[in-house]
């Protein structure tokens, strides 16, 4: 059971773009003395402040405190010093549950991380582990823009991840907090509320939420209910979009990250809208498509 647990926490150790020890190139170098594993009391230990996940599944955590009253623990939890005790870098699931397990020490080893890299590898690793609901790993990328000061580029860059990729989830942070509540918890999927995210009236967006939920309606579902809520002020005068405009609208909202609308006239004419919300979205924008404004 030790070792299927252990398993679980690093089977994607190689799966995204570089790993935990490439992300650090652009880092001052740490001298680091000879690591040695150490006992720390588990009430000298906090969890990791960037810690992106909210929610520990509560079953898998009583399945690893009986792996860990039976077998102990296999791989140590690694720390950083801080002023009062330490702080957790990688292995927050292991210290809560030796917790659980009634165990006063945990097997850690003491390094020396920067803020950053704390933040970089609460991340990763997490993002590894498969574990994060949207939102959370979401949060985690904003979390990286902001308090790193990263660009969409740049934090696609470290996590090994497309730029719309990215983008994506970040539109996510923007659906009004009822939504988000049920996406948190499971009960909206991503392609549900990605599709959510293109409804005109953005105040409409709680209460479509509520009835795609209790309907459980998939995604195509939801993506007519919301070509059917767009078109309703203006139906009569609109002029109805062929399946290439639809799918084509589609194609271009994954690739730029952003909401967009195809409008077609009679005559066969038409308008390309792309929606921004900032500056440093339209930049990213008009990066994707190959437009420099300084030629």
């Amino acid at each position: 059971m030790a070792r299927d647990s252990k398993s679980k926490e690093t089977k994607r150790h190689g799966g995204l773009g570089r790993g935990i020890e490439a992300l650090f190139e652009d880092e001052p170098q740490i001298e680091e003395a000879e690591e040695e594993i150490q006992d720390l009391a588990l009430s000298e230990i906090r969890p990791n402040p960037y810690q992106p996940r909210r929610n520990f599944d509560e079953k898998t955590l009583k399945e690893l405190a009986d792996s860990i009253k039976e077998n102990g623990v296999f791989q140590p939890i690694i720390v950083r010093k801080s002023v009062n005790g330490y702080e957790i870098i990688a292995g927050e699931r292991r210290c809560r549950a030796s917790k659980i397990a009634k165990k006063t020490t945990v097997p850690a080893i003491v390094r020396a991380f920067t803020e950053s890299q704390m933040m970089e590898v609460a991340v990763l690793e997490n993002l590894q582990r498969e574990d994060l609901t949207p939102l959370e790993e979401a949060q985690a990328y904003d979390m990286l823009q902001k308090n790193l000061g990263l660009t969409q580029e740049e934090v696609s860059k470290r996590m090994g991840k497309s730029r719309p990729y990215i983008a994506n989830y970040l539109r996510l942070l923007t659906l009004p907090n009822k939504t988000k509540h049920l996406l948190q918890h499971g009960d909206l999927s991503m392609g549900q509320a990605r599709t959510l995210l293109g409804l005109k009236n953005k105040d409409k967006i709680d209460e479509v939420a509520k009835q795609v939920v209790k309907e459980g309606m998939p995604v195509r579902k939801v993506e007519a209910l919301v070509a059917k809520l767009n078109s309703q002020k203006t139906h009569k005068k609109a002029v109805q979009k062929s399946a290439f405009i639809k799918a084509s609208e589609h194609r271009l909202a994954d690739k730029l990250g952003s909401n967009v609308n195809i409008s077609e006239s009679k005559k066969g004419s038409g308008r390309l809208a792309i929606s921004f919300s900032s500056v440093d979205e339209l930049n990213r924008i008009l990066d994707i498509l190959g437009v420099d404004l300084d030629e």
